[in-house]
């Protein structure tokens, strides 16, 4: 992974002074660790009328698959193979753009106590990228670093020069010239844009990168044509993150415009307090909506079927109107936790013949799921390959039969609002698929209608006006109990 910054000068003004603004001597070839590999910056010329300063980052691809420890396209790539073969060493990425904040942080500041005047000197700079992954092409890049003063050429990397006809690949060769730009603002430009225009950060972006944003972007991202896009990008597309830096980054426009302080500006509402009331998490809010629905079915006798670790029926245990509640699960070491949270071994002896815990599977028809009010099956379908759903569907609404039958799962619509999950992916990795509401309504329609059920659909969690809610429950209902009941 390569970058140089070269610059011109004079006698008066020698291109040398690249040098103290870097805090980097120029005779000097100097090396420093980073977490994921070996910094060097050196010098290929250093005269008086033209210096080149060059940062070479070696990456160590194991301790990028180690550390990373999933995060990013570095540390989790689809194919294992891809984990030691990956573009993450050549490329310019976050790992070159914090690299760059490491070694040159003072310069990046525009700090230099040798020669306080130079900093906020503009000199021609002329910056090179050999290979640089650009998501969004050549023009992206034209829109990313023109309005900043840049003049920018893009030129795609073809995927092989002796087969033309292949096309280019989603890498450009990279060259940034300016003589009106200090050489702190080109440093914040690179440091912001190269992971914006790669788009696949190395590391977890925590609430902090929001604060580092805004300090780096201080000056040109306020106003910036594409600052949707660039923090969007720059915070992985964390909704959340991205909505707070917006709205600061509103604020510092506004505080400009009016020439007054952010302070002044945003004085309309009071701090919020550490008393404040959290969201309820999806968990709570899915067992809430079964416990409910359970109610109103008027169900005693309960089945939690893939009950895993036991929280709905600690949650059932609770409301004495459930007068057994068996779990079941196929998983022995999921139903041994399960059996230590319920603390099972120290419950009193009428509490413990209300719950039975066993395993099973739900693939094949059970004798012991026979006979019971109703039946639970929360987040367990996503985990069936989808040929195995008809042994399932035939295990509990044909066989088992329980006059109330409910079925939760995620509803894939909503993917695009979970702040930290790459899009195409589902949202836990045992998962073997997620419905849209349309795949899931006609599953449960056809379910239904072969075994005499009626059934109708409740959201769980926020009902987004475009997406849908995070979780979808069918709710199903004998349509004829006493027949049921005879048969």
């Amino acid at each position: 992974m390569f970058l140089t910054i070269t610059t011109t000068g004079t006698p008066e003004r020698p291109a040398t002074d690249l040098g103290y603004l870097l805090h980097k001597h120029p005779d000097k070839a100097q090396a420093f660790s980073t977490s994921y590999g070996t910094a060097h910056v050196l010098y290929p010329e250093a005269e008086a009328g033209r210096c080149t300063a060059a940062l070479l980052l070696e990456v160590d691809a194991v301790a990028l698959v180690r550390r990373g420890k999933g995060k990013g396209r570095g540390g989790a790539p689809d194919a294992a193979l891809a984990q030691y073969v990956n573009d993450r060493p050549y490329a310019a990425s976050s790992l070159l753009a914090v690299a760059l904040s490491g070694v040159f942080s003072s310069a990046m500041k525009g700090v230099c106590h040798a020669r306080p005047e130079l900093p906020g000197q503009a000199r021609p700079l002329r910056v090179e990228v050999p290979a640089l992954p650009a998501r969004g092409g050549p023009d992206l890049v034209r829109k990313l670093f023109e309005p900043l003063g840049w003049t920018v050429t893009a030129q795609p990397v073809p995927l092989d020069v002796a087969f033309p006809a292949w096309g280019d690949s989603r890498y450009v060769r990279l060259v940034l010239e300016s003589d009106t730009l200090t050489l702190a603002e080109a440093l914040r430009h690179l440091y912001v844009l190269l992971p914006v225009l790669d788009d696949a950060k190395h590391y977890w972006v925590a609430p902090d990168e929001v604060d580092k944003l805004l300090r780096v972007g201080e000056g040109w991202l306020p106003g910036h044509p594409e600052q949707r896009l660039i923090t969007s990008r720059y915070l992985s597309r964390r909704w959340a993150l991205t909505r707070q830096a917006t709205e600061r980054l509103e604020l510092v426009r506004l505080a400009e415009t009016d020439d007054s302080e952010v302070e002044e500006i945003d004085n309309a509402v009071e701090a919020e307090t550490e008393t404040e009331e959290k969201p309820t998490p999806l968990a709570v809010q899915r067992r809430e909506a079964i416990v409910t629905a359970l109610r109103q079915s008027g169900a005693a006798r309960v089945l939690d079927l893939g009950c895993g670790q036991g929280q709905l029926v600690q949650t059932l245990l609770k409301d004495p109107a459930f007068t057994e509640i068996v779990g079941v699960d196929v998983s022995m070491r999921a139903l041994t936790i399960a059996s230590r949270r319920l603390k099972l071994d120290r419950m009193g002896e009428r509490q413990a013949s209300r719950v039975q815990l066993f395993q099973g599977s739900l693939a094949y028809t059970d004798a012991r799921l026979k006979g019971y009010d109703a039946a639970v099956l929360s987040e367990v379908i996503e985990h069936l390959d989808l040929p195995r759903l008809p042994a399932l569907e035939y295990a509990v609404f044909g066989s088992a039969h329980p006059r109330t039958v409910l079925v939760t799962t995620p509803n894939v619509e909503y993917n695009v609002r979970w702040e930290s999950l790459p899009a195409g992916h589902v949202r836990h990795g045992d998962h073997r698929f997620e419905w849209t509401r349309a795949e899931f309504r006609a599953w449960a329609e056809a379910v239904a209608e072969r075994h005499g059920y009626g059934v109708a659909f409740e959201p769980v969690g926020p009902d987004d006006p475009e997406v849908g809610p995070p979780t979808q429950m069918a709710v199903f209902t004998l349509t004829n109990p006493k027949e049921a009941k005879a048969a």
